[in-house]
Protein backbone atom coordinates (compact mmCIF):
# COMPACT_ATOMS: atom_id res chain seq x y z
CA UNK A 1 0.00 0.00 0.00
CA UNK A 2 2.86 2.54 0.85
CA UNK A 3 4.79 1.85 -2.34
CA UNK A 4 1.42 2.56 -4.37
CA UNK A 5 0.53 5.44 -2.40
CA UNK A 6 4.47 7.09 -2.66
CA UNK A 7 4.27 6.35 -6.55
CA UNK A 8 0.86 7.99 -6.96
CA UNK A 9 2.43 11.13 -5.29
CA UNK A 10 5.45 10.93 -7.73
CA UNK A 11 3.13 10.89 -10.67
CA UNK A 12 1.18 14.07 -9.58
CA UNK A 13 4.86 16.04 -8.98
CA UNK A 14 6.05 14.83 -12.55
CA UNK A 15 2.48 15.43 -13.83
CA UNK A 16 2.68 19.67 -12.95
CA UNK A 17 5.94 19.45 -14.18
CA UNK A 18 5.12 18.20 -17.43
CA UNK A 19 2.39 20.56 -17.48
CA UNK A 20 4.83 23.43 -16.48
CA UNK A 21 7.14 22.47 -19.16
CA UNK A 22 4.12 21.85 -22.13
CA UNK A 23 3.25 25.85 -21.33
CA UNK A 24 6.70 26.83 -21.64
CA UNK A 25 7.62 25.00 -24.44
CA UNK A 26 4.59 26.24 -26.49
CA UNK A 27 5.36 29.97 -25.12
CA UNK A 28 8.72 29.65 -26.26
CA UNK A 29 8.00 28.46 -29.44
CA UNK A 30 5.85 31.03 -30.27
CA UNK A 31 7.50 33.83 -29.81
CA UNK A 32 9.26 36.24 -31.02
CA UNK A 33 13.28 35.24 -31.84
CA UNK A 34 14.53 38.47 -30.78
CA UNK A 35 12.34 38.04 -27.50
CA UNK A 36 14.31 35.06 -26.65
CA UNK A 37 16.82 34.84 -23.99
CA UNK A 38 20.15 34.60 -25.57
CA UNK A 39 21.37 31.84 -23.66
CA UNK A 40 19.07 29.88 -25.02
CA UNK A 41 20.62 30.45 -28.42
CA UNK A 42 21.48 27.45 -30.02
CA UNK A 43 21.37 24.91 -32.84
CA UNK A 44 17.35 25.03 -33.43
CA UNK A 45 17.16 21.24 -34.04
CA UNK A 46 18.84 20.88 -31.17
CA UNK A 47 16.49 23.08 -29.08
CA UNK A 48 13.41 21.03 -30.45
CA UNK A 49 15.32 17.20 -29.65
CA UNK A 50 16.21 18.39 -26.15
CA UNK A 51 12.90 19.81 -25.56
CA UNK A 52 10.93 17.23 -26.66
CA UNK A 53 13.37 14.43 -24.56
CA UNK A 54 12.03 16.40 -21.54
CA UNK A 55 8.46 16.47 -22.63
CA UNK A 56 8.52 12.75 -24.01
CA UNK A 57 10.50 11.30 -20.06
CA UNK A 58 8.83 13.88 -18.43
CA UNK A 59 5.18 12.87 -19.59
CA UNK A 60 6.11 8.76 -19.62
CA UNK A 61 7.25 9.09 -15.84
CA UNK A 62 3.74 11.33 -15.04
CA UNK A 63 1.65 9.58 -16.62
CA UNK A 64 3.27 5.92 -17.54
CA UNK A 65 -0.09 3.66 -18.42
CA UNK A 66 -0.15 4.69 -22.12
CA UNK A 67 2.92 5.38 -23.33
CA UNK A 68 2.12 5.34 -27.03
CA UNK A 69 -0.46 7.16 -26.64
CA UNK A 70 1.17 10.20 -25.03
CA UNK A 71 4.08 10.29 -27.50
CA UNK A 72 1.74 10.43 -30.38
CA UNK A 73 -0.06 13.01 -28.54
CA UNK A 74 3.21 14.66 -28.29
CA UNK A 75 4.16 14.82 -31.88
CA UNK A 76 1.13 15.93 -32.59
CA UNK A 77 1.50 19.13 -30.12
CA UNK A 78 5.00 19.14 -32.26
CA UNK A 79 3.13 19.76 -35.41
CA UNK A 80 0.33 22.23 -34.28
CA UNK A 81 3.64 24.06 -32.62
CA UNK A 82 5.17 24.07 -36.33
CA UNK A 83 1.61 25.31 -37.94
CA UNK A 84 1.45 28.05 -35.17
CA UNK A 85 4.76 29.30 -36.28
CA UNK A 86 3.99 29.28 -39.74
CA UNK A 87 0.66 31.56 -39.10
CA UNK A 88 2.67 33.96 -36.81
CA UNK A 89 4.53 36.13 -39.46
CA UNK A 90 7.55 36.26 -37.07
CA UNK A 91 8.38 32.66 -37.34
CA UNK A 92 8.43 29.83 -39.56
CA UNK A 93 7.09 26.23 -39.75
CA UNK A 94 9.65 23.78 -40.42
CA UNK A 95 8.86 19.77 -40.82
CA UNK A 96 12.86 19.13 -40.27
CA UNK A 97 12.04 20.46 -36.61
CA UNK A 98 9.19 18.33 -36.68
CA UNK A 99 11.59 15.00 -37.41
CA UNK A 100 13.71 16.86 -34.17
CA UNK A 101 10.69 16.66 -32.32
CA UNK A 102 10.47 12.81 -32.99
CA UNK A 103 14.20 12.08 -32.20
CA UNK A 104 13.81 14.09 -28.85
CA UNK A 105 10.85 11.71 -27.79
CA UNK A 106 12.42 8.58 -28.82
CA UNK A 107 15.41 10.01 -26.69
CA UNK A 108 13.03 10.74 -23.53
CA UNK A 109 11.12 7.17 -24.17
CA UNK A 110 14.83 5.45 -24.17
CA UNK A 111 15.48 7.49 -20.93
CA UNK A 112 12.58 6.61 -19.33
CA UNK A 113 12.64 2.57 -20.20
CA UNK A 114 15.86 2.67 -18.83
CA UNK A 115 14.61 4.69 -15.55
CA UNK A 116 11.59 2.16 -15.24
CA UNK A 117 13.93 -0.69 -15.06
CA UNK A 118 16.47 1.15 -13.03
CA UNK A 119 13.82 2.21 -10.48
CA UNK A 120 12.13 -1.52 -10.33
CA UNK A 121 15.50 -3.19 -9.64
CA UNK A 122 15.61 -0.86 -6.81
CA UNK A 123 12.41 -1.32 -5.08
CA UNK A 124 13.14 -5.14 -5.63
CA UNK A 125 16.19 -5.37 -4.01
CA UNK A 126 14.70 -2.58 -0.98
CA UNK A 127 14.80 -4.74 2.45
CA UNK A 128 11.32 -5.64 3.14
CA UNK A 129 10.18 -5.25 -0.98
Amino acid sequence: MFRSASLLVWQRRWALLFGGLTLVTACLSLVPVQQLPSSIHFWDKAQHALGFAALGGVGLLAFPQRPLRLLGGLMLFGVVIELAQAATGWREGDWLDGMADGVGLAVGALAWLGARGWLSRAADRRPGA
